[in-house]
C-alpha cells in the first residue's frame, strides 16, 4: 500500500458510509464482496473501500431494482469495468434487459388475468347474494 503522505489521498469509503448511502446492512456489502462485485483494500482489519467499489455497488443496487439475478449484475459490472469495445457490452445489456422485459410483463399477463377471474369470482358471489336477500 503507498504511504498516503506520499500522494493525495483518493476518495475512500468505510464500509458503514456505504451502508448508510445506499440504505443496506454490512452484512449485506459483505455478501457482494464475497460475491466479487466489491473488492476493498484492507487497512489492519478495516475494510476500505475506493470510488469504484461504490460505482459497482451503485450499479449493483440498480440491477437488482431491475430484477437482475447476482450472476447477471456480476457479468454486467465486469463488462462496464473492461476495457473492450462498448459496442458488444450494449448488445448483451440490451439482452439482459429484453430478457427481463418479456419475463415482467408475462408475469404481468398472468397477474392481469388472475385479477379478472378474482373481479369474476367478485361478481358471481355478490349475484349469489343479491338472490339470497343479502
Amino acid at each position: 500500500m503507498k504511504n498516503a503522505a506520499a500522494a493525495p489521498a483518493a476518495t475512500t469509503f468505510t464500509i458503514g458510509e456505504l451502508a448508510r448511502e445506499f440504505d443496506l446492512t454490512t452484512r449485506a456489502i459483505r455478501f457482494y464482496e464475497e460475491a466479487g462485485l466489491l473488492s476493498p483494500q484492507r487497512v489492519g482489519r478495516k475494510r476500505v473501500y475506493s470510488q469504484g467499489d461504490r460505482t459497482r455497488l451503485k450499479l449493483t443496487q440498480r440491477g437488482k431494482r431491475l430484477g437482475l439475478s447476482l450472476a447477471e449484475i456480476k457479468e454486467l459490472v465486469m463488462m462496464y469495468e473492461s476495457p473492450r469495445d462498448t459496442v458488444p457490452q450494449l448488445r448483451r445489456y440490451l439482452e439482459v434487459l429484453a430478457e427481463h422485459r418479456a419475463d415482467i410483463e408475462g408475469r404481468l399477463a398472468d397477474l392481469k388475468a388472475t385479477l379478472e377471474e378474482i373481479r369474476a369470482y367478485e361478481r358471481e358471489a355478490r349475484a349469489l347474494l343479491r338472490k339470497q336477500g343479502g
